[in-house]
C-alpha cells in the first residue's frame, strides 16, 4: 500500500458510486474486484473505484450481463499487458536504433 494511495471503505464506495453494498459484494464475489481487507473490513483503492466504476457501466449503462463483464475485463486486462509489452519492444527497438546512428556518426567522423 503506497504512500500517496487513498483507501475507501465500502460505505464510502457506495454514496461514490450510487450502488448498494450487496452490488460491491456481489461483484467481489464473482471475481470482478479484489479489494482488501483489513481485520474484515474491505478496502477501496483508487483503482478499484475506477474497475467497479467501468463494472457498473457496463452493467447499467450497456446492459452487459455477468458472463460478458468477465470477458470484458479479461480482455481488457490482456490489452494492458500487451500494451506493455508494446512500449518495452519499443523501447528496445528505439535504442537499437539511437545505438546504430551513434556508432554510424562515430564512424563518419573517424574518417577525418
Amino acid at each position: 500500500m503506497g504512500k500517496d494511495e487513498r483507501f475507501y471503505l465500502i460505505s464510502m464506495v457506495c454514496k461514490l458510486l450510487n450502488v448498494h453494498p450487496q452490488t460491491l459484494r456481489l461483484y467481489e464475489r464473482e471475481g470482478f474486484i479484489k479489494p482488501k481487507r483489513i481485520k474484515k473490513q474491505r478496502i477501496y483503492t483508487d483503482e478499484d473505484l475506477e474497475r467497479l466504476n467501468f463494472v457498473i457501466k457496463l452493467t447499467k449503462e450497456f446492459g452487459v450481463n455477468r458472463a460478458g463483464v468477465d470477458i470484458i475485463l479479461r480482455m481488457r486486462e490482456r490489452m494492458q499487458i500487451m500494451e506493455e509489452v508494446m512500449q518495452e519492444m519499443l523501447r528496445y527497438v528505439d535504442e537499437e536504433i539511437r545505438q546504430q546512428v551513434e556508432k554510424r556518426i562515430k564512424k563518419f567522423f573517424e574518417q577525418f
